[in-house]
């Protein structure tokens, strides 16, 4: 293209011609060509040599590619100059008649065609050295008001500013719809301090897509990048990010949160309903409910099957619906899948209102590799580890965060910290904990690298998960934090002001594995397993512990939780409803995935809905109202829930009856009635069971899984038993009674008095 070097018009003065012409070939040439590193030390409006001896002299310079013609004015349209082309790719320069420097709009013409833009580099920076400084201490806890897009009005205009961190780019412009995703338009300024690109982009609206063109530290274009901080992202299969309206939202929950940020979580109900949104129910078409229509049928829903709170497998940005969530691309977005943002924040709103708390499932162990997400963001590995033993994870072929890096911890923990604040969120279930712990995970010898002391802990990610905990209970005390950890790491839900992780529970995978081992076993082997059992109160206190049946074990082959048990389709269903009546009786928080309620059949998939259909079958509707009734006999009955994590609050009765398969423990709290749990594991009804209990007289029998309404036999014992005391024992001698013990049931009895 031939480039035009001088003026095509008179500049206005000698003093602006003289400025206009002082730019060199090779700069006007960087600037048309998106190659300038800082375009703001050329573009915008610059006081002239002249003017700053004398009287104020002003120049600008603007690069409005595909005009003819360029007019400067006032943001109040008053006309100020007219520029002169000096590159006919669009470089226009020309002195204008302003006092001060303050922003500009030009008016550009191209034959009949007008319109109207306003210069991005006449504004100043929005971010201020206190963001400098907070941000490379590691302490800027509102890094999602500054990072990323947002609305603001700045010097009197409408606009979005975004800033990204990329301390290796050469170039970063942010492109997007709003400028025909033209890297030379809106290249970012550079603050040298802390690697962050900012740009005010003004009259650009909520609702435009975006992304980063960045130029490597070599020159290389990078592929367009996803905004780390977006808000608002594309709906799969696109990946731009999208600018978005701060969240507006009514809150109406604020004794909810009172309640949550006041009591000890350890001693009150907690049963969570597991839920991947996108296949809990989908609508006649298959396509994703929004959520306004989740909220329209899971809040009634969970609310009269009284789980406590609602756990989503991930619901931030991610490209692969296979992936459920787990390979997310958008830290601080919620899916397109169901709409936007203030969607969301409905459906919080609308859960706590009725009393439901919600916890995110949350993945800060590792991300995707996808070409628009983090990986070697900046054209380095900024986000993860350059060496692949420490970078790459084998498993899931993604990579691994820099807990070394302050700033990659700070994206971490405001992320936490964004979504207990703006979104209300009860709760974060942090994914993959032991992957994060240890440096040799999944790895043979050779493939890790030892930490500063030889060892094999992973040094940098404890000291993340500390800060991460210490922060989101020191500000949202509402929030309960809960690791899945399945080796014995110490203290993982104990104080960090006492050696531990911090966080708030921990999921017992010990007990998982062990009962589903006992349980998919045929009663009559079940005699010399006993201790698969009795094992797991060993460690039952050594942390807050959840109990999990989770989305793992109903996948990838396992089966259903009904299909995992053995015998013919009634021993089935008799066999799950006692497990369900032993985990709920068991010590710890419950927690059971979407379907397993009322004994779906078929392993989970993500491509299809819950079977639905299966509620119109006697044995399905039974053991969706055990579940409920469960919960409801865990939430009334503090006995069952206020010392689930402390050794007093269970006491075995029977732990040694291999023979019979027969368990029975205590449960209890201070100044509450006791319940005891009596479990029968297998087909042998035993009518006349003698059981020690504590205490004589009258027992109530509050729950029995063997009762028709769920589908059992029936075999119970008639809603009461009498405890009584020998004739002649000493005072302090238990009491007896004698029990009907139905087959494969659990009942469980509360002393009356």
């Amino acid at each position: 293209m031939k480039k035009t070097i001088g003026p095509t018009r008179a500049p206005a003065d000698k003093a602006g011609a003289a400025v206009a012409i002082s730019l060199s070939t090779a700069e006007i040439e960087a600037i048309v060509s998106g190659l300038h590193t800082d375009p703001f030390a050329v573009l915008g409006l610059h006081a002239t040599e002249t003017g700053k001896a004398a009287t104020e002299a002003f120049v600008a310079r603007a690069f409005v590619p595909g005009a003819d013609s360029v007019t400067a004015m006032t943001l109040d349209g008053t006309v100020v100059g007219e520029l002169a082309c000096l590159n006919e790719a669009g470089f226009f320069v020309g002195p204008v008649t302003v006092k001060s420097l303050q922003p500009l709009r030009y008016r550009a013409c191209r034959g009949d065609v007008e319109w109207s833009l306003t210069d991005p580099y006449t504004f100043g920076p929005i971010l201020g050295p206190m963001d400098d400084y907070l941000l490379r201490e590691g302490s800027h806890l509102r890094l999602f008001d500054k990072m990323g897009a947002h609305p603001v009005k700045h010097q009197g205009v409408d606009g979005f500013h975004f800033a990204v961190w990329a301390p290796n780019a050469r170039r970063v412009s942010v492109v997007g719809d709003f400028n025909e995703w033209d890297g030379r338009r809106h290249v970012m300024r550079l603050r040298r301090d802390t690697g962050i690109w900012e740009i005010f982009a003004p009259e650009v609206w909520p609702g435009s897509a975006y992304k980063y063109e960045i130029i490597g530290a070599h020159g290389e274009i990078l592929p367009l990048k996803a905004d780390p901080f977006a808000r608002r992202s594309e709906f799969r299969p696109q990946t731009a990010s999208v600018t978005a309206a701060e969240l507006a939202q009514t809150w109406e929950d604020a004794a909810h949160l009172a309640h949550w940020g006041t009591v000890d979580k350890r001693r009150q109900p907690i049963s969570v309903y597991e839920v991947h949104a996108g296949s809990w129910q989908k609508r006649a078409d298959g396509t994703f409910l929004s959520w306004d229509e989740l909220a329209e049928r899971l809040i009634p829903y969970c609310t009269d099957m009284g789980f406590t709170h609602i756990e989503f497998l991930p619901i931030t940005e991610h490209p692969y619906d296979p992936s459920w969530g787990y390979q997310t691309t958008g830290l601080y977005a919620p899916s397109a899948r169901f709409g936007e943002p203030e969607g969301f924040a409905r459906f919080v709103n609308g859960c706590h209102k009725v009393g439901l708390s919600v916890i995110l499932d949350w993945v800060p162990a590792h991300f995707p590799t996808d070409a628009h997400g983090l990986r070697r963001f900046d054209g380095t590995s900024l986000y993860e580890h350059e060496d692949p033993r420490q970078g790459f994870h084998p498993d899931w072929n993604t990579a691994i965060y820099n807990y070394g890096r302050t700033e990659v911890v700070s994206y971490l923990v405001n992320n936490a910290l964004y979504w207990a604040e703006k979104f209300h969120l009860d709760g974060v279930r942090v994914d993959a904990v032991a992957s994060m712990l240890y440096l040799d995970y999944s790895r043979k010898e050779g493939e890790w690298v030892p930490n500063e002391y030889g060892g094999r802990e992973n040094l940098e990610a404890v000291r993340f998960l500390q800060k991460m905990n210490e922060h989101i209970y020191g500000a949202h005390p509402q929030v309960m934090t809960i690791a899945e950890e399945s080796t014995s790491w110490p203290k993982v839900s104990q104080p960090v002001h006492e050696g531990g992780l911090g966080f708030g529970f921990k999921w017992n995978m010990g007990f998982m594995h062990d009962t589903l081992s006992y349980f998919s076993r045929d009663p009559v082997h079940r005699k010399h397993h006993h201790h698969e059992i009795t094992f797991g109160l060993i460690y039952a206190y050594s942390e807050n512990f959840m109990l999990p049946i989770s989305h793992d074990e109903v996948v990838h082959g396992k089966g259903s939780m009904i299909a995992k048990m053995p015998g013919d389709d009634w021993q089935k269903f008799a066999n799950l409803r006692a497990y369900y009546g032993f985990m709920w009786g068991y010590p710890g928080k419950k927690l059971l995935f979407m379907g397993q309620e009322f004994a779906q059949w078929s392993e989970w998939s993500e491509e299809r809905s819950l079977d639905w259909n299966l509620l119109q079958y006697p044995l399905h509707e039974g053991m969706r109202r055990l579940v409920r009734d469960l919960n409801y006999t865990y939430r009334t009955k503090p006995a069952l829930h206020a010392r689930d994590c402390e050794g007093e609050g269970f006491e075995w009765l029977v732990s040694e009856d291999a023979e019979q398969s027969v368990f029975a423990w205590l449960r209890k709290a201070p100044g509450e009635k006791l319940v005891a749990v009596i479990a029968n594991l297998t087909p042998v009804y035993h009518p006349r069971y003698d059981l020690p209990l504590p205490v004589a007289g009258r027992w109530r029998e509050i729950l029995n899984t063997d009762a028709e309404i769920y589908g059992g036999s029936g075999k119970g014992n008639g809603g009461r038993v009498e405890a009584v005391i020998d004739s002649g024992a000493p005072e302090t001698a238990w009491a007896r009674a004698s029990l009907s013990l139905p087959p494969l049931a659990v009942i469980m009895l509360e002393l009356e008095q």
